[in-house]
C-alpha cells in the first residue's frame, strides 16, 4: 500500500512540474529601447513620454516575450551618423536616429508576415518624444485605449500585447531569466506532497 501511495506522488509530482515546463507563455508587442554608446537599454519609460536629444539613437522590436529581461534587441545599424547622414541638421530642430525591427516570422501574428527591418532619421522639433519622432517616418502608428503602441508602419495589422502560449517555445539562452519554478507550481507540489503524506500515514496507522 505504502510503494503504490508513493508511486502515485511521483506521478503526481511529474504531472505538477512537467505542466509548469510545458509552455512559455509571452505578449506579443512592440518593445522600445535605448541605445547607450554600443548597446541597447530597455527604455524605463514609453515613446510617448520619451524626449530623446539630438544624435540620439532609439530602437523598436517586434516580438514575443515574458517581460524586459526576455525581450529580444532591435536588430542592423545603430549608428547615427550612418543612419541620419543625409539628414542635414536645421536649427531649431533635432534629428533621431530610428531603428524599426519587425521581428521574424515565427513572432508574427497568424496570416501576417513582418516587413524587412529599416532604419529611418527623424527630424523633428527640438521638445519632440519619441512617439512624434516615429510619426514623422513610420506611419501610420496605431495605440490602445491604454496608449499602449500597437503598430508601426501599419504592422501588424490586428492586435496589441496579446498573450501568447507557445508549447516547447523556450526563451532565447542568452536572455531567458534565471528563475527557478514558479510560485504556483512550488505550490502545487506542496499541496501534493501534503496529500502523498497524508495517505502514507493512514497506510500506516490501518496496518497498525
Amino acid at each position: 500500500m505504502i510503494r503504490r501511495t508513493s508511486t502515485a506522488l511521483l506521478l503526481a509530482l511529474l504531472v505538477v512540474f512537467g505542466a509548469g515546463q510545458a509552455h512559455a507563455v509571452g505578449y506579443r508587442y512592440w518593445s522600445f529601447w535605448e541605445r547607450n554608446g554600443n548597446a541597447w537599454t530597455y527604455a524605463t519609460q514609453g515613446p510617448s513620454t520619451a524626449r530623446p536629444a539630438d544624435g540620439d539613437v532609439q530602437g523598436f522590436r517586434f516580438a514575443v516575450s515574458a517581460d524586459s529581461k526576455d525581450a529580444m534587441k532591435p536588430r542592423g545599424t545603430a549608428d547615427f551618423a550612418a543612419i541620419c547622414a543625409r539628414t542635414p541638421a536645421q536649427s531649431g530642430e533635432k534629428r533621431v536616429a530610428l531603428v524599426l525591427d519587425f521581428g521574424t516570422t515565427a513572432d508574427a501574428p497568424s496570416g501576417e508576415t513582418p516587413p524587412a527591418p529599416r532604419t529611418a532619421c527623424a527630424r523633428v522639433p527640438g521638445d519632440a518624444t519619441t512617439a512624434d519622432a516615429l510619426a514623422a517616418v513610420a506611419k501610420p502608428l496605431r495605440y490602445d485605449m491604454n496608449a499602449l503602441l500597437c503598430a508601426i508602419a501599419g504592422y501588424p495589422e490586428k492586435g496589441c500585447g496579446e498573450q501568447v502560449t507557445a508549447p516547447g517555445k523556450p526563451a532565447p539562452a542568452r536572455s531567458r531569466p534565471h528563475h527557478g519554478p514558479s510560485v504556483g507550481v512550488l505550490a502545487g507540489a506542496a499541496a501534493v506532497a501534503a496529500l502523498g503524506a497524508a495517505a502514507i500515514w493512514q497506510a500506516r496507522r490501518r496496518r497498525g
